[in-house]
Parts: structure tokens; C-alpha cells; sequence
């Protein structure tokens, strides 16, 4: 009979993972090594729910464990100290249970190392509270670049609404299907238990496996953040931007939330990705909300259609810094240097993009950045492009608030937008038109 992982020692060798080696949280704890998949699926979301708390709370964590300790250990036995701060400061977790649960992940040969563990997060059960009362939460949690660059763009009461917004874990979103008859958007709201949003996405605030949520397996809705939705609804929008029958490459497409939007909407769909493996779950999406596109792997700068198409959607690789609420590893893989790299690959895409756009068709660029200079600062590429013409986007036609729209007619939303509906990612959308 096998025996099932530590949950604290899979929670320690997850942050290790992410902290030391620069891993993606998903990517973590898909690989076998890291012993999540063999957990029982309660203790699967007890170390999700830890993991997550101590990466997105590490600005504080960090502070208050340094208090007690004259120099930071390394390996192991700092990660302990994470994940028993993370459940005693913030999972109210029991003492005993906390401390004697990180004490225990370490080798009894390393007995100074316990000691260590066991006292200070002894102080950390005593005296914790009172630290925590001291702290800037929104500060300490962001990393300097981050926090520069969005005083810089928002303002230093928006750096901290979005900073804050960041310390709270996001809703579930859901894109419902559109040419599905007998089943409208309310119907799906009290079938889920959801809030339709203004936007016309649904939001349900209960946790729980998505796989068992009514509705999954007959393809009756998929998971989509309220802001990813909005780059197709522009196109839907537009003058003449009526999908039903057109053709639309979707660049860079999977996962494949707005492959499936352009589908439901009727659109002669292209997706292209450069990832086989998430072009596989893109299919297996598709397949369950038995819609229809092309699927194709390629690298999206080097591909080149038999034909034209009569719009283009180029979601573009880029930081994601907006989708930090889901993904709070991100401030913590993620520099400065990277921004620029991808804002040049972005220049690229977006010319190429060009290339393959009928006259007369639409071309929808967008990221889910917060930087500036991956969205704000590639209008000057989108107006640089031949007989292009910016559209002028009104963020009052999507349900959102006012400021959303940009000084040059585009979209940005933030994720402190909605505060009150638990926010929205980060999402910069401009709509360019090919003049015949």
C-alpha cells in the first residue's frame, strides 16, 4: 500500500520550487515530483490554499520571521518557517498543530535546525498579531520594480488599490455559451449560484472543484476571468464586427477561453499556439463545449496562412502581472528585464498580425499586464502600421467603470476595479482598424 505525502512537506518543497528554482506554481504542482498528485483531495486543497497564502503574503511573512532570526537558513528549514507563518498569521491555524506540523518536515539528525524552527515560530504564535497590526500589507507584498513602475502609470493611491486588491484571492469567472437555446444568462446564475456581472460574465464567490459545478460536462459554460472576456466582446461590438461566419485567427490562443467566445459567436475560428501541450487542453475544452476551430502549433511570428483574415485577435505573450490574485508566484519570477524582452516581441506580433489582416477587418490587441509599457506604449506600433485606424472604445459598453477608458480611446481595466465585487484582472485592449 502506498503511502500519502507529508501535506506540509509537499507545501514546503512547493515553495522551494517556485522561490529557489524560479518555478511556476502550476507548473509545480503538475510535475510528479512534487508529490501533490498524490494527496488526498482535501489535503490537495489544504496545500494549494497554503501555498498560495504564503506566496502572496511573503512581503509579510519574511518581515516577521526576520525579527526573531540573525540570518536567513536556507533550504528546508526557511521554508518551514514559511509555511508555519503562513498558517499561524494568516489560515488561523492552531500553534501546536502549525508549529509541530513544520518541525516535523525536517530530519531528526537536524535537530539544531528544529530547535530553530520551533522557537521562532513560537514568537511568531505570541507575538505575530501584534506585527502584522505594524505592517503595510500592500507594500511589503509588492517587490520595488512593481511598485515603481505602477505609482508611475496609476498613481501612488492606485499602486496601493491594486497592491491591496492582490492580497485577496479571486472569484470564479464564467463565459457562458451564447448559441445554446433554452439556457439564457440568468438561467445559468441561479443554476451556479452566481452574480451576472455587468459586463455579462458570471461570478460565484463559493469555492469548489469547477468539475463539479452544474453544467460542466455538458459544455454549458467554461472559466474565464470578467476582464480575458472583454477583447472579444470589442470585436463583437465594432462597426461591422458581427462574428457569425467571419474569419478570425485567434493568435496565441490557448488556453483557449476566446477561442471558445469566438466559436459560440459563430466565427470561422483559427488558434494558434506555439504549446502543443496547452493546445491539447484547448482541444479538450473545445470538445466539451463541443465547438468547432482549426487548431494549429506553430510560432505565431513565423506563421503564414494560405489566406486573409477578417479580423485578428492577438492576445500577446507578456508579464500577466494582472492576473497576479490568481497566480501570486508571478511578482516573485518576474523582473523588470523581462518587460522590456516582451515588449519587443509584442512589436513583432503585432506587425505580423498586420500581415494577415483582410482590408476592412479588425485587429484586437491586448494583454493581461498591468505594465504600461506592453500596453499604454504599443499604441505607438498600433498607429504606426499601415492605413491603421485606432477605434474608440467606451468603457460605459462593457459594463465598466468610467476610468477604464483610456485618454486614447482604449480599454484598461485594474484589478481594483469592482472592489466591492471581489476585482477583475489586469487587461489593456485596443481595437485597430485595416483601412481598405
Amino acid at each position: 500500500m502506498s503511502v500519502s505525502p507529508n501535506p506540509r512537506m509537499v507545501a514546503a518543497g512547493l515553495f522551494g520550487m517556485v522561490l529557489e528554482r524560479g518555478r511556476a506554481l502550476d507548473d509545480a504542482l503538475a510535475d510528479p515530483k512534487s508529490g501533490f498528485a498524490g494527496l488526498a483531495e482535501r489535503d490537495r486543497a489544504f496545500v494549494r490554499r497554503l501555498v498560495a497564502t504564503g506566496l502572496r503574503r511573503r512581503g509579510q511573512i519574511d518581515a516577521a520571521l526576520r525579527n526573531f532570526l540573525s540570518q536567513w537558513p536556507k533550504g528546508l528549514p526557511g521554508e518551514a518557517l514559511r509555511m508555519g507563518a503562513a498558517e499561524l498569521l494568516f489560515l488561523s491555524a492552531p500553534p501546536h498543530a502549525a508549529v509541530h506540523g513544520a518541525v516535523d518536515i525536517l530530519p531528526a539528525a537536524q535537530s539544531k535546525a528544529r530547535g530553530l524552527v520551533n522557537a521562532v515560530l513560537r514568537r511568531i504564535a505570541n507575538e505575530g498579531g501584534a506585527l502584522l497590526a505594524g505592517q503595510d500589507a500592500a507594500r511589503l507584498n509588492t517587490p520595488d520594480w512593481l511598485w515603481r513602475s505602477w505609482t508611475a502609470a496609476y498613481g501612488e493611491a492606485g499602486a496601493r488599490a491594486i497592491a491591496q486588491a492582490h492580497l485577496q484571492e479571486a472569484p470564479l469567472d464564467i463565459s457562458v455559451q451564447s448559441n445554446r437555446p433554452g439556457r439564457d444568462l440568468h438561467d445559468w446564475a441561479a443554476t451556479l449560484d452566481a452574480e451576472v456581472l455587468p459586463s455579462g460574465s458570471l461570478r460565484r464567490m463559493k469555492p469548489g472543484p469547477v468539475e463539479m459545478l452544474p453544467g460542466y460536462d455538458e459544455g454549458g459554460w467554461w472559466v474565464q476571468d470578467a476582464a480575458a472576456a472583454l477583447p472579444v466582446a470589442v470585436l463583437a461590438r465594432l462597426p461591422g464586427g458581427a462574428l457569425q461566419g467571419r474569419t478570425v485567427a485567434d493568435l496565441c490562443a490557448a488556453p483557449g477561453g476566446k477561442t471558445a467566445q469566438l466559436a459560440s459567436l459563430g466565427a470561422a475560428v483559427t488558434a494558434i499556439d506555439r504549446s502543443e501541450s496547452r493546445l491539447q487542453r484547448l482541444k479538450a475544452n473545445l470538445d466539451r463545449l463541443r465547438l468547432m476551430a482549426s487548431v494549429v502549433c506553430a510560432d505565431v511570428e513565423a506563421w503564414l496562412p494560405a489566406e486573409t483574415f477578417d479580423a485578428v485577435l492577438l492576445d500577446a505573450p507578456c508579464s500577466a502581472t494582472g492576473t497576479i490574485r490568481r497566480h501570486p508566484d508571478l511578482p516573485h519570477l518576474k523582473s523588470e528585464a523581462d518587460i522590456a524582452k516582451l515588449s519587443q516581441l509584442q512589436r513583432r506580433l503585432i506587425a505580423h498580425a498586420w500581415t494577415i489582416l483582410e482590408p476592412g477587418g479588425y485587429l484586437i490587441y491586448c494583454v493581461c499586464s498591468l505594465q504600461p509599457e506592453e500596453g499604454e506604449a504599443q499604441l505607438e506600433t498600433l498607429r504606426a502600421l499601415p492605413r491603421a485606424r485606432l477605434q474608440p472604445l467606451s468603457a460605459a459598453d462593457f459594463g465598466l467603470p468610467d476610468q477604464a477608458t483610456t485618454q486614447d480611446g482604449c480599454l484598461r481595466t485594474l484589478p481594483s476595479f469592482w472592489p466591492e465585487r471581489g476585482g477583475m484582472d489586469g487587461f489593456f485592449i485596443a481595437a485597430v482598424r485595416k483601412e481598405t
